[in-house]
């Protein structure tokens, strides 16, 4: 209670100890990276985000399905909005939309063509590719059907929910971590004490896991499948942000604050591909969201929610490395730079 008091205290500056000129020039380093922080923001999420447009986006179709096949290959000759992915059969086909590899999936049928879909992967992505099929099947006068199989849910119909609750978990993550290197230190002076820190900060991401499903499964009645899944993915988002955050302060300080944002909220957001999909992004931010948190984060939510359970392994699998990973950096920071914050012994 003492800390929480004395964090809502106004603190006056402290007497001066320097120069008028030297606290000038010892306050013109945070407001560079200040800056810096800043116009990285203005540039990427502008940059990233202005002019959205697709390009390769993928389209199942099966190998020798020719009408379909001369479709995509009208298409491709016309633009570069859609990529056909090959499969040995319809079988295979389907299964990779059901599971999350493909937007959609081209295939000969009775009546015509079939367009299989799963929105819930992503409603633009689908809608570009429904569109682009669409217009191409009416000139070639061959009826097209489209058969949504994994839809989006209709309280998020643009489907950015995984993204938004990703980015909160991701963001309470790191602060959670900054939070307890202002009040502590950023290096504990034991590994006994890296421990408890490490723990705290796990029932820290529970707690923001737990309330994150809340609010959008009994709260906002958004969600209301595999709501354990979601908390235990929300709990490894959040822990994973957590800990990198305390593993980069650990060595960098409050320099460490500034590559966090920079690199989690400045490139991780707008790559992310959680308000746009990949294919719409500019390429230099189109791969962010396969080893980015809040790319990962949305991935893997939006697995859990919509798709079956294998399909969220591998992205859980990253996670886990970045939490694995940060753990192994602060603890060798403790090791290393702890020993200095030691009081040195007394002798007898």
């Amino acid at each position: 209670m003492r800390e929480l008091v004395g964090a809502l205290r106004p603190r006056p500056e402290p007497p001066p100890a320097l120069p008028l000129r030297q606290a000038i020039m010892a306050g013109a380093g945070p407001l560079f990276l200040a800056l810096l922080v800043g116009v990285g923001f203005i540039a990427a999420f502008v940059g990233a985000l202005h002019n959205p447009q697709p390009n390769a986006v993928p389209v199942g179709v099966v190998r020798g399905d020719q009408t379909a096949q001369r479709l995509l290959a009208a298409v491709a000759s016309q633009t570069r909005q859609l990529r056909a992915i090959e499969y040995d059969d319809p079988a295979a086909a389907d299964r990779a939309v059901h599971r999350d590899e493909v937007y959609s999936a081209l295939a000969s049928s009775p009546g015509g063509l079939s367009l299989t879909v799963a929105t819930a992967a992503s409603p633009a992505a689908v809608a570009v590719t429904a569109g682009v099929l669409g217009v191409a099947a009416q000139r070639a006068g061959i009826p097209l059907t489209v058969t949504d199989v994994v839809p989006v849910n209709p309280d998020d119909p643009r489907g950015v929910v995984p993204f938004y609750l990703a980015v909160g978990l991701v963001i309470g993550g790191y602060f959670g971590g900054i939070a307890l290197s202002l009040a502590l230190g950023t290096v504990p002076r034991t590994v006994a004490r890296a421990g408890v820190r490490i723990g705290g900060l796990a029932i820290h991401a529970i707690l923001l896991a737990l309330a994150g499903t809340l609010i959008v499964g009994p709260g906002l009645g958004i969600w209301h499948q595999n709501l354990f899944g979601l908390f235990g993915a929300g709990t490894l988002l959040a822990y994973a942000a957590a800990l990198f955050a305390t593993a980069v302060q650990s060595w960098l300080a409050r320099l460490g604050t500034t590559l966090i944002i920079l690199l989690v909220v400045v490139l991780g957001n707008p790559g992310s591909g959680g308000i746009y999909p990949p294919e719409f992004l500019p390429s230099f931010f189109r791969g962010i969201h396969e080893w980015d948190l809040p790319g990962l984060g949305a991935d893997l939510i939006r697995s859990v929610i919509y798709f079956p359970a294998g399909t969220a392994a591998w992205t859980a699998g990253k996670l886990a490395i970045w939490a694995v990973a940060s753990v192994a950096v602060f603890l060798a920071a403790t090791v290393v730079l702890g020993r200095t914050a030691r009081p040195a012994r007394v002798a007898d």
